[in-house]
């Protein structure tokens, strides 16, 4: 039986928050907010890739509602479980994140749906094992370094985990899923809006164990104008590489051709070349002024051609990742480099 988190006010949660952006940052939002945790379950071999994604939203007439979304990898199927707003929970100490009956954190996921509505019964329990967060520092909390204190930002990102071991099993509208030895993903974001145009990507299924990439690139609408903003983690040989505008990292070029993408990042040490191609994919609600009244094509099982060279030239790591989560959203013609 799930223990579930008792509420109460710390006083040091307002300070914790800032500098551990996996914890939930919305407690004293009123409209026009949402925030959501992104978790990816790849079984062994690839058989089952599903996506679970928790969250709350409030709308601009202060209408508030949490949701657990899913979406089938290998089919496209999704689903969006809505739960009133009393039944979200969470904890100010360390990341705990409770809607109805389901747990989300550190240690794992417990699934306990029953919803009549979308007809999904779910139901099981996930451990996670060997975690990869991004360590935060005083002046970078988080993956969005110092632009994590730049006020009126239409939303942030954050990173749990950039690839941890799974055990245990979901069972899903009758079907049993087993996802020990499988390997999964985490990160969040929470904010006003999801930007008008982006490109999001992540693998951490390539031929050399160990490695992951995620990127995102997006418009960032700022005050009364705008810019292409950028965040790419690398983990490679133990350690993890950050490439971003707060870093002095450049996007060399972004080419779309149907749906494949191309494109480079470098900085004085590194060049990154990327080509990313889309699979089946499945449209999830996505927030705009808080309200999950937006669609968008995500595919999860999508492929990353990964090619990074050192200031020398010399070749670092040149593979592909597969079972891919892969977002390319709106006009591209809105990221210019």
């Amino acid at each position: 039986m799930m223990k579930i988190i008792q509420q109460h006010n710390d006083p040091l949660y307002s300070i914790r928050k800032t500098w551990n952006p996996v914890l939930f940052q919305g407690s004293n939002k009123k409209s026009r907010y949402f925030e959501g945790w992104y978790f990816k379950l790849v079984s062994q071999g690839g058989r089952h890739i599903w996506s679970i994604i928790p969250g709350i939203s409030i709308t601009a007439d202060k209408k508030r509602h949490a949701f657990i979304q899913l979406i089938n990898g290998k089919t496209a199927e999704t689903f969006y479980v809505t739960y009133p707003f009393g039944g979200f929970r969470f904890s100010q100490k360390e990341f705990i994140v409770e809607i109805g009956r389901s747990r989300f954190s550190y240690a794992g996921l417990e699934l306990n749906i029953d919803d009549s509505t979308t007809g999904l019964n779910g139901h099981g329990k996930i451990g996670f094992e060997n975690i990869h967060p991004l360590k935060s520092t005083l002046l970078n909390p988080g993956i969005m370094g110092w632009y994590s204190f730049v006020p009126f930002m239409e939303c942030y990102h954050g990173l749990v985990s950039m690839g941890h071991d799974l055990s245990g099993n979901l069972n899903i509208s009758g079907e049993k899923i087993s996802l020990d030895g499988g390997k999964g993903y985490a990160e969040k974001d929470w904010g006003r809006s999801m930007p008008s145009a982006w490109i999001w990507m992540q693998s951490n299924h390539f031929e050399k164990e160990g490695v992951s990439l995620m990127l995102s690139i997006a418009k960032i609408p700022w005050l009364r104008s705008s810019f292409t903003g950028f965040l790419c983690v690398l983990f490679l040989n133990g350690k993890i590489h950050r490439f971003a505008t707060y870093t002095g990292a450049v996007i060399e070029h972004i080419e779309l051709t149907g749906d494949k993408l191309t494109t480079s990042i470098t900085d004085n040490k590194h060049r990154i070349q990327i080509t990313a191609s889309h699979a089946a994919r499945g449209m999830l609600a996505a927030p705009l002024y808080g309200a999950m009244d937006r669609r968008i094509a995500e595919s999860v099982d999508a492929q990353i051609g990964l090619k990074v060279t050192n200031s020398a030239g010399e070749i670092m790591f040149d593979g592909t990742g597969v079972y891919a989560g892969l977002e390319l959203v709106g006009d591209m013609k809105e990221l210019p480099v």
